[in-house]
């Protein structure tokens, strides 16, 4: 492995790539792609695939990390291969059936990580987003300290490697922190981290409890209808970032996920463009100044892009929360 791709040591003494691919695609976007790009993104040097059932294309991910294995270009034990727990799973009894149809999607025997998508449920079944007669998302009530619990199980079984959060407040985090009997704490929790939103005080929650960040979201969004707040600027047209770019001869892109880095934010890199895919391993490449980095800590304006509105009268949407 490229010894400039630095791996954090989660809590639980397992190691992860600081850098990762994110596979998520908007739906318009043929299945098939995933596999080529997530081929394309291990052969340029991605070690940590980021993937979801949400997604919807967990089959395409394993195929591309299996045809890799097959290949000799990696062994199995060089990727770290992330799903996550969607919320219609949230049950204690459906947490291990959910991993176990995931890990029959990918064709792998475990995952590195297995996250909670999201902390709030939503009603069982197959619909990812179940909606009743009026066309309303019909949500459903857990205790998430009980889903946790299955999760640890799965993590026991050796289905996971390590098991974390993702989208969740402090208060939520400290819920399971403080939870009487807690045999693993989560090793990270995946959220929305980039200049406009830099997730200070979570962060520092996170680094204090010994749980890794995991940015997503890194780059701004791709303006995906239905998911994304269509009146926020454009995060990579922003003229600091694209200063700073220009001085150091990188892409704004480039520059967003160095920020990261540099944090010990572990940052996710979501691309489809086989261009920028390439490009996107650059990051381990070059350094931003402290000067730089205190200037990319100015942008910070609470931009959330992935508010999910949608879900906001739930009563476990995380954002309302200050952090």
């Amino acid at each position: 492995m490229d010894p400039k791709y630095q791996r954090v040591k989660l809590n639980d003494g397992h190691f992860i790539p600081i850098l990762g691919f994110g596979t998520y695609a908007p739906e318009e976007v043929p299945k098939s792609e995933a596999l080529e790009v997530t081929q394309l993104a291990i052969e340029v040097g991605f070690r940590h695939i980021d993937c979801a059932h949400l997604y919807q294309n967990e089959r395409q991910v394993g195929q591309a990390i299996r045809s890799k294995i097959a290949d000799g270009t990696v062994k199995r034990e060089d990727i770290f291969y992330t799903s996550k727990l969607w919320s219609t799973f949230l049950q204690p009894e459906l947490v291990r059936p959910a991993l176990e149809k995931s890990l029959k999607n990918v064709q792998l025997d475990y995952v590195d990580l297995y996250i909670i998508h999201f902390p709030l449920a939503l009603k069982p079944g197959e619909e990812l987003f179940p909606k009743d007669e009026n066309g309303k998302i019909m949500y459903d009530s857990v205790d998430l300290c009980r889903t946790w619990e299955a999760l640890e199980t799965c993590k026991d079984a050796g289905l996971a490697k390590s098991i974390g959060v993702s989208n969740f407040n402090h208060k939520q985090l400290e819920k399971i922190l403080n939870k009487p009997g807690l045999k693993y704490k989560p090793v990270c929790n995946q959220v929305e981290c980039h200049p406009y939103l830099n997730q200070n005080k979570l962060l520092e929650f996170c680094k204090s409890h010994d749980i890794v960040l995991v940015a997503y979201g890194a780059l701004g969004s791709q303006r995906l209808k239905n998911w994304v707040n269509p009146n926020y600027p454009i995060l990579l047209e922003d003229p600091v970032l694209c200063a700073i770019a220009k001085k150091h001869k990188q892409t704004p892109a480039l520059v967003a996920l160095r920020y990261q880095i540099q944090r010990g934010v572990v940052v996710l890199a979501k691309s489809y463009n086989r261009k920028r895919i390439k490009e996107n391993m650059q990051v381990l490449d070059f350094e931003l100044t402290p000067e730089d980095m205190k200037a990319i800590d100015g942008l910070n304006s609470n931009i959330r892009y992935y508010d999910l509105v949608f879900l906001a009268d739930h009563p476990d949407y995380p954002f309302s929360e200050e952090y």
